[in-house]
């Protein structure tokens, strides 16, 4: 949720107000499961920068899927179709993405 925020309110081009994007968020936390940053997961996100060569957000989103046994996580910032220790990056901005196909 975190980077949702920042992306749609400090990115350049950024047209919705703070107001639409808490109303984004609260829409997104209804729909979508969404994890607390736990002391495992900023552990394990390390070990991502290390083993993986991640940043360190992105390894952190990489390490609360992992450990939460989430299967797949929608982001513009991995590799689309690239899997990490399980965990497969589907950029949902590709012209060919297809929510459906994820079930």
């Amino acid at each position: 949720m975190s980077e949702l925020f920042v992306v749609l309110t400090r990115k350049p081009g950024a047209t919705l107000t703070v107001q639409q994007v808490l109303e984004t968020m609260t829409r997104h936390m209804r729909a979508w499961r969404v994890v607390d940053v736990t002391d495992f997961i900023v552990l394990e996100a390390a070990r991502g920068v290390r083993d993986h060569q991640m940043s360190f957000w992105d390894a952190q989103v990489w390490a609360a899927a992992k450990l939460n046994q989430i299967p797949v996580v929608l982001s513009e910032d991995f590799a689309s179709g690239s899997m990490i220790e399980g965990v497969h990056f589907i950029n949902p901005f590709e012209d060919d993405f297809d929510i459906y196909r994820l079930r």
